[in-house]
């Protein structure tokens, strides 16, 4: 009985590959039916140029037309390298919470917002306490980064540079009262001198 249930398979395997066949044909002739109504495809119907930008198109490019120029050197393939950047190791940052029996707590990073884990053994001050704000630099370590090198204290101010002093000054406007005696103050402090001497 397993023999004829066996035999039964493989006609009905065979009978599904045959229809298949049969559709694939079908299908294939319909194709061939379809391409002969619309008639032979003419050459200049398959042609295809490239426009200034790049796009394939049907329309042939006018010659008259000035062509962009392109210098090798200047087409990246691959990543740009990046900008060098000054970095500064060493952050800012607020205890957030610090376990003094277990020797362990976590710095809230204030740039990035990040806790950074620390350890009583990279820590540089005698008491560290919830809220104090510290300087710290970080490595990584087994589990993400952490904080080593503590000290207590905040970063020194960035010197700023002349063009934001420039936009942090008032501009006074010429013939104010202001403009006037921050004049007269700055030529009781520096005489001119005479241009004839």
């Amino acid at each position: 009985m397993a023999k004829s249930q066996q035999t039964y398979n493989k006609k009905e395997k065979e009978k599904k590959r045959l229809k298949k066949k049969q559709e694939k044909a079908e299908r294939r002739e319909q194709r061939k039916l379809e391409r002969e109504e619309k008639g032979p495809v003419a050459f200049e119907d398959l042609i295809r140029y490239v426009d200034e930008d790049g796009n394939l198109t049907t329309e042939k490019p006018d010659p008259n037309i000035k062509k962009k120029v392109i210098k090798a050197s200047d087409i990246m393939l691959g990543v740009p390298r990046r900008e060098k950047v000054e970095f500064d190791p060493v952050r800012e940052g607020k205890v957030k919470f610090f376990n003094h029996e277990k020797g362990y707590g976590f710095i809230l990073d204030l740039d990035s917002e990040e806790s950074i884990f620390v350890h009583i053994n990279n820590i540089q001050v005698e008491d560290l306490n919830e809220g104090d704000r510290v300087l710290f630099e970080t490595e990584k370590g087994p589990k993400g980064l952490s904080a080593i090198n503590v000290k207590p204290g905040k970063k020194s101010p960035k010197p700023k540079s002349l063009e934001e002093k420039k936009e942090e000054a008032p501009e006074l406007e010429v013939g104010t009262d202001e403009a006037r005696s921050s004049e007269s103050e700055s030529t009781e402090a520096n005489p001119p001198k005479d241009v004839a001497e």
